[in-house]
């Protein structure tokens, strides 16, 4: 324990050098370290977060111990590398990346998340002394791929060390720091909801009937702006009718920029989800309108652009457009894309930084924690591409890029603008701007990688207990309890419910069937009563319309409530037809008169979900629904009245319960009792739909090894042994490739283009062609995808997701580069970007490196190693620079 004279004077020597005084949640979060307490912190773009990291290296450094600061990207990692060693100096600051190893054993060392998981399970000596990580950026968590090794590493570091987790779009801090402590200890939640530099949504309209686009606020007095609505309103019918040019459009990209500029709001960060997008604007913005610089920002430009290309030479950056991009950066444009090489981009976010480049395309890569404030964040588009089909926006990933609106100490104010689109309506723009929940999930699974390092670490049952304290079990367990509550109010509610239908007099069910039967004008009229049969349907319900809409029949497969009370519901026809019918589209409140089964999953407005209910529907007997016919059940000890005798109170005037003073209440818990029986279907539903444990998961996993001699019972192989070294995406693919010899035999370039297979994801287009079949490439290729094959079946057998297949898209290029080939002939064709082939290469180096470790074969793990090597040089090594390296 430190001193407490020690700790204040680390605290106030601190807090001087900072220069200002800490806000609330700052000054809260850095008494929970002096406290001992690891501690999550939530706190708006802009706010200071990072001084509650800069806090605890300081700590870390003034107890002799030491600091790792960890982030999701080598960018970032790159950039806070060169903070750390502005103040604390280069021989106290290492780096470690897939790129750079640099003073690994310096005090403070910055790296990206996955080599401190890769260190934890090594059992590094590096970690003797660690006191402090720090996790940036820590809602990475949630990440499909990459995710998993946050809670990783989270779970598996050394129990002396705190935490400091930091993220801006975290809104179940609580939940979190919940589940740190019951892994680690004692965490403490700040949470920090102000903003320091106010944020204005702005919906920006193209206007045929104005001189310029509109700039209207998206919430007045934090509600959808009313003025924004009644545009939505006059353009919406228009757009169902087809109409290709109506009165309000959207904005040509340099048409925004000049508007924001008159209006005094850029410097911009302009997101469009596309390269070629962001590529096909700075080109436009050339082409159609004046610089936005000065000659002293061309200067400047000019200066910062060399400092970071100086490390390529003459004829590379010829190749990657030099002159080309240039140009947009002294005219006050830029795009910022992953098809760009790293020296370009950083360059684009220094002279971003120096405030001499006005405006930024960029796809949202650049919103992950890369210092870039900007005065406005505009957002292209509201929906991009998720590999499968194009997707609304979350709230969160809606916060993640705006946060950089608003450069504090610059800026009051700072905006984010959402052009008219004819795709996303208004309402979705103003919730979007309207939400502040960004619950955080989990995407945590184990991995073969993490079966066999707990496999050689503990015991099955610690291995299962360690699972069980995943952030993803937490949060499942919490939400089984969840469900288990809500499932017993529901059902205590449906018993009361039931109780207060039962009425003395009689049937309240056969009052409410008769009156809906026939002889309306002596049931009681209630405002709403329409809205309320309607709103008591549920998906699978089916009505008669008499012919009214052309059909006999339908299917309900949702409702909605819309402003006002009115309810709305979409059903479909037997013949596939979708139907949205309201109160006016029924002479009499709606009853179903049967009910058909409904795929899984429930996807309402996919087309193959309402085919299939088309399809029940077609064959569907239509009969009253059992439970709307049948007494409400009566709670125990009640009188149950007789049933009427045949053919009495064949007249809803006759019917006993018309006299029955308490018939309104009644009929209100008549009609509870549907929405409750509707929510209780739900509920036990979804329970039975629970995914398992992940300990069963891990069996599953283990299963898989078990079969291809990975693991023997509890004990690792020596192949095991190889796999728990062996750190990548498709891990059992790459060590089923190496044990079957498939790397053994080839030569250094060869090798590397069958290497290239196992890393390389075109996605469907192929870099450069692929290996011809009668060649030494084109058989290994053949063979590792039957191995894949083989993998993917054992998989399948065993629950799990198949292994990703090899793909030779880039095996030729990576043959050609490790030959020693030049970049010319790899990017004139146009196929691959100098971006993208820095990008493979590194990649496909790191595993290179690790092969060249680990490969059992001596000749196979020299050649690994030399193809790294060969393939280091040049472009790929020059964009592996760091400043202050």
């Amino acid at each position: 324990m430190v001193p407490a004279r020690v700790r204040d004077d680390v605290r106030a020597r601190f807090e001087s050098r900072v220069g200002f005084e800490l806000d609330r949640f700052q000054r809260e979060a850095l008494d929970a370290l002096d406290s001992g307490r690891s501690v999550v912190v939530a706190a708006p773009t802009g706010s200071g977060k990072t001084v509650v990291a800069d806090y605890a290296v300081a700590r870390a450094l003034a107890e002799g111990r030491k600091a790792f600061y960890t982030t999701p990207l080598k960018a970032l990692s790159n950039q806070k590398y060169s903070e750390l060693v502005a103040t604390h100096g280069r021989d106290r600051v290492g780096l470690l990346t897939g790129d750079n190893a640099l003073h690994g054993d310096a005090d403070v060392v910055v790296m990206t998340t996955e080599v401190l998981r890769n260190m934890i399970y090594a059992g590094s000596p590096a970690l003797g002394r660690l006191r402090y990580v720090i996790l940036d950026e820590v809602h990475y968590l949630q990440n499909a791929y990459r995710g998993p090794v946050w809670e990783e590493v989270i779970i598996h570091a050394p129990p002396e060390v705190d935490l400091v987790c930091l993220s801006a779009t975290v809104s179940n801090a609580e939940e979190l720091s919940g589940w740190i402590a019951t892994v680690r200890g004692d965490t403490a939640a700040v949470v920090e909801q102000h903003r320091p530099v106010e944020l204005r949504d702005i919906y920006l309209v193209g206007d045929r009937a104005a001189a310029e686009p509109l700039l209207l606020p998206t919430l007045v007095d934090g509600r959808p702006n009313p003025e924004a609505m009644a545009i939505d309103a006059r353009r919406q019918p228009a757009q169902r009718q087809g109409a290709r040019r109506g009165r309000f459009y959207t904005p040509r990209r340099r048409d925004v920029l000049d508007r924001l500029g008159d209006a005094g709001m850029l410097p911009a960060i302009y997101f469009i989800f596309s390269r070629k997008g962001c590529d096909e604007a700075v080109a436009q913005c050339i082409r159609e309108g004046p610089r936005l610089t000065t000659p002293e920002d061309r200067r400047v430009i000019r200066e910062l652009a060399e400092a970071h290309v100086g490390h390529l030479g003459d004829e590379d950056l010829r190749l990657l457009g030099y002159s080309r991009w240039l140009s947009g950066l002294e005219a006050g444009f830029a795009a910022h894309h992953a098809g760009l090489v790293p020296p370009f981009k950083e360059a684009v976010e220094a002279c971003f930084a120096a405030g001499v480049l006005k405006v930024v395309f960029a796809t949202e890569t650049l919103s992950l924690g890369i210092n870039m404030p900007a005065r406005s964040v505009v957002v292209d588009r509201l929906t991009k591409f998720g590999g499968e089909r194009h997707a609304l926006l979350t709230a969160a990933e809606y916060a993640q890029l705006t946060g950089r609106a608003g450069r504090r100490g610059i800026d009051d104010i700072g905006y984010a603008v959402v052009p008219w689109s004819p795709w996303v309506g208004f309402e979705q723009v103003a919730a979007l701007a309207g939400t502040r929940a960004y619950p955080l999930t989990s995407s945590f699974r184990p991995t073969y990688n993490m079966a066999v390092n707990l496999v050689g670490r503990c015991s099955a049952e610690e291995a299962h207990r360690l699972l069980d304290r995943s952030f993803a079990q937490y949060r499942q367990d919490a939400e089984v309890v969840r469900s288990r509550s809500e499932l017993e109010r529901t059902r205590a509610a449906l018993a009361e419910a039931r109780a207060a239908v039962t009425c003395e007099r009689g049937d309240v069910a056969s009052y409410l069937r008769l009156a809906r039967a026939g002889d309306h004008a002596s049931e009681p009229r209630r405002p709403g009563e329409m809205a309320s049969a309607l709103g008591a349907l549920r998906p699978g319900d089916v009505l008669t319309l008499g012919r009214r809409r052309g059909t006999s029949r339908v299917a309900v497969i949702s409702t909605t409530r819309r402003r006002g009370g009115e309810v709305r519901i979409r059903a479909v026809t037997p013949d596939r037809h979708v139907l949205v019918l309201g109160a006016g589209d029924f002479p009499s409140p709606p009853r179903p008169v049967a009910r058909v089964p409904l795929p899984a999953p429930y996807a309402p407005r996919n087309l193959a979900f309402q085919r299939r209910v088309a399809a029940s529907l077609a064959g569907a007997r239509v009969e009253p629904e059992p439970s709307a016919g049948r007494r409400a059940p009566a709670p125990p000890g009640a009188r149950v009245p007789a049933a009427p005798a045949p053919g009495a109170a064949r007249r809803l005037g006759e019917d006993p319960v018309l006299a029955c003073p308490e018939l309104p209440a009644h009929l209100r818990a008549l009609r509870r009792v549907g929405s409750l029986e509707k929510d209780l279907e739900r509920l036990e539903r979804r329970g039975g739909t629970r995914p398992g444990s992940l300990g069963r998961q891990l069996d599953q996993v283990l299963e898989v090894l078990g079969v291809l001699g990975h693991v023997k019972g509890w004990e690792l192989t020596e192949a095991g042994r190889r796999l728990a070294r062996l750190y990548h995406e498709s891990d059992l693919l790459v060590a089923e490739t190496v044990e079957r010899g498939l790397l053994d035999g080839l030569e250094m370039a060869d090798l590397a283009a069958v290497v290239s297979m196992l890393t390389f994801e075109s996605r469907g287009v192929a870099a450069a062609g692929v290996p011809p079949p009668d060649t030494v490439i084109g058989e290994r290729w053949r063979a590792i995808e039957s191995l894949a094959a083989e993998l993917g079946a054992l998989e399948e057998a065993a629950g799990l997701a198949p292994t990703r297949p090899p793909d030779p898209g880039f095996a030729l290029i990576a043959r050609q580069w490790a030959l020693g080939g030049g970049l010319a002939p790899i990017l004139e064709d146009d196929e691959i970007t100098g971006g993208d082939f820095v990008r493979n290469v590194k990649q496909l180096v790191d595993l290179l490196r690790q092969l060249g470790s680990l490969a059992p074969v001596p000749d196979t793990a020299a050649n690994a190693a030399a193809a790294a090597r060969a393939m280091f040089r040049g472009v790929v090594a020059a964009s592996s620079y760091v400043a202050g390296a």
